[in-house]
């Protein structure tokens, strides 16, 4: 029998595929692709998910974090939302991950260099102008853009729907190709690394529980992005508490008509029994 495949650019998905302990050949040959540099040691040790992640309201928490070659911090994240703050975002998660590098009485120079890698699934306006589908941002002298100022902080970006109309690298064409359409993605231009990632694709994506998830965090972003969609003001304070709190109620409602223990539902949703048992 056929297995559905789960797609990829579910973040929730990606995670499980390049994050999860066992599968660090598959990150590290990604990663030498995305750096174009040899990657011969990834440590994965801190991807853990719980089901409350699954509702997380910043939509991008299911992040992968790695340790490169034993001394390089990276940071990869599936977005499909956009949210139209994309560069804030992806720099203050730069800055929050550099800045807790530093442990109490070390020296400046004892700080990790530090990567985010972030796959968005749709074009970012301000680099339409960028004829390719990854940029890579550095620290540059405005006039003298030549020279950067330090190597410390790195931030790649990949905007996979290009990917039809500009090649980077047999290498990464192929990795990106995989992960934003694995159901159209042709196996013969696949190298060992993308084999091994759709086997693991294929074990998930056959396992019930996993499915349940993988199908809740896609539910909850196709809500949240309805909510962008019609107006839904997320610099309001008052407005996002609220709107969150509906679709919470939206999701416990689902959760119960599952007939779901009352329990789960109050760890994924956070919400207090007596209103889910008024639904």
């Amino acid at each position: 029998m056929l297995i559905e495949l789960l797609e990829l650019k579910n973040d929730y998905t990606f995670k499980r595929v390049f994050g999860y302990v066992g599968n660090e050949s598959i990150t590290m040959d990604l990663l030498s692709a995305i750096l174009k540099e040899p990657v011969s040691d990834v440590i994965l040790d801190c991807n853990k998910i719980i089901e409350r992640d699954v509702f997380d309201d910043k939509l991008g928490i299911l992040d992968v974090r790695a340790k490169i070659n034993g001394n390089i911090d990276c940071d990869i994240e599936m977005q499909v939302v956009d949210q139209k703050n994309v560069e804030k975002r992806i720099l203050f998660y730069l800055s929050k991950m550099y800045s807790q590098n530093i442990k109490k009485n070390e020296d400046y120079k004892e700080i990790n260099k530090c990567i985010v890698i972030l796959f968005v699934d749709f074009n970012i306006k301000k680099l339409e102008c960028i004829d390719k589908y990854i940029s890579k941002w550095n620290l540059r002298e405005e006039k003298y853009s030549n020279i950067i100022l330090t190597d410390a902080m790195e931030i790649y970006i990949i905007e996979m729907q290009k990917v039809k109309d500009y090649s980077e690298s047999k290498e990464l064409d192929a990795w990106v190709r995989f992960i934003s359409n694995v159901g159209d993605f042709d196996m013969n231009d696949a190298n060992r690394e993308i084999k091994k990632a759709k086997e693991v694709l294929e074990e998930i994506s056959d396992d019930e529980y996993e499915r349940y998830l993988a199908h809740l965090r896609e539910k909850y972003i196709l809500d949240q992005n309805n909510l962008l969609s019609t107006g839904y003001d997320r610099g309001l304070e008052q407005g996002l508490e609220q709107g969150k709190k509906e679709n919470n109620l939206k999701i416990a409602k689902s959760l119960k008509s599952e007939n779901i223990d009352i329990q789960i539902i109050i760890r994924v949703t956070g919400l207090a029994k007596e209103d889910i048992e008024k639904l």
